[in-house]
């Protein structure tokens, strides 16, 4: 990533950042946090939320502060985390790793929101387009993100090799105006960018992550060390999502006027933002939520994640990032080195709001 080099810079900071942002005035006795996200309809949720009340009303209940921020550049977003600017930020499993974890800063996935199937996918100008044109082309891509990942598992359903495309890296917040005033010959981003760029009607969608489920997981992201001593903060979180989610859900007036509110936000219309829902596999009920964290696929998919971020040389420049860093799941299984655990799947809270016990 653009922002690699930064991580020498941000870790000391990191390791000596304070466990929970507390706001000047803010009383001691009333801990206050700061939570980030950026635009991606399984995201939306958190301004909506914000907006609502619904945060407020569980910080409330566990007698802490929440404040909510949208963060217009995703991997700014989680750069900023990783500084200690924000106890907690949406975030993809693979950047959770490449960017956090192997920065040194021990995280926890508390809350697996959904996972991308189709939500993420692959233009290439022009109809009637295939997934092996893709060779010799310039691809727009965030560098070394999700999309990357995507991109690398397009290319070996191709049999094609990373040498055989020329990647050039652009910021998610400049993708759609680099890809309009004709730079590059193929694209891969993420929703609403992309749902946008299809619009357009001058480019065939080679491939999404629709062709592999479940590697592409949307998580809330925190801080390990401030959840250990504030889990009244996992629990609020926590509480407040999946009451967010059973309304965003509900087939009725109140659930399309949240959606809507959402879709205003976004910058897209009710019906566009209900196309794009239908693009990721949300977990609605925090029981399905549970039972996808704590199974056996998930160091399964994390291997995978974690190979081509060790190929290409996002978790050190050895290529051998899973023997100084291990991700913990449920179970006490454990991927990597298991003294050195800086990303934890963390189903306890969802399993909480499942039993009603939060």
């Amino acid at each position: 990533m653009p922002c690699r080099s930064l991580f020498a810079r941000l870790l000391p900071a990191c390791l000596l950042a304070l466990l929970f942002v507390q706001a000047p005035g803010a009383s001691a006795e009333t801990p206050k946090f700061k939570v980030c996200w950026s635009i991606y309809a399984g995201w939306m949720l958190w301004g909506q939320m914000a907006e609502q009340g619904i945060i407020d009303k569980w910080a409330k209940k566990y007698g802490i502060q929440i404040e909510v921020e949208q963060v217009p550049d995703y991997v700014a977003s989680i750069e900023q985390y990783t500084a200690g600017d924000y106890a907690a930020c949406a975030m993809t499993n693979m950047d959770a790793l490449t960017i956090p974890a192997a920065a040194g800063v021990d995280s926890t996935a508390l809350i697996v929101g959904d996972f991308s199937a189709g939500a993420d996918g692959i233009l290439i100008r022009g109809a009637d387009r295939d997934i092996k044109d893709l060779k010799g082309k310039t691809i727009l891509l965030v560098e070394n993100s999700v999309s990357h990942y995507l991109l690398g598992r397009a290319l070996e359903w191709a049999h094609l090799d990373e040498s055989e495309v020329k990647i050039e890296n652009v910021s998610d917040k400049d993708l759609a105006q680099a890809w309009r005033s004709g730079k590059g010959d193929a694209l891969v981003t993420w929703n609403p960018i992309l749902a946008d760029l299809r619009q357009d009607g001058d480019s065939t969608l080679v491939f999404s992550s629709h062709h592999i489920p479940g590697e592409i997981l949307d998580l809330l992201v925190i801080n390990s060390a401030t959840l250990a001593a504030h889990p009244e903060l996992g629990k609020a979180l926590t509480g407040a999502w999946y009451e967010g989610m059973r309304l965003m859900g509900m087939p009725t007036a109140e659930g399309k006027a949240a959606r809507t509110q959402m879709a205003t936000a976004a910058g897209t219309t009710l019906e566009d933002f209900e196309l794009q829902l239908k693009t990721i596999r949300s977990f609605y009920a925090p029981r399905s939520a549970y039972a996808f964290a704590s199974s056996e696929k998930m160091p399964l998919l994390m291997q995978r994640v974690a190979g081509f971020a060790d190929a290409h040389q996002l978790l050190g420049n050895q290529g051998n990032g899973l023997q100084q860093l291990g991700i913990s799941f449920s179970g006490n299984r454990v991927l990597g080195n298991p003294a050195q655990i800086k990303l934890r799947f963390d189903p306890s809270y969802m399993q909480q709001a499942a039993e009603a016990k939060l």
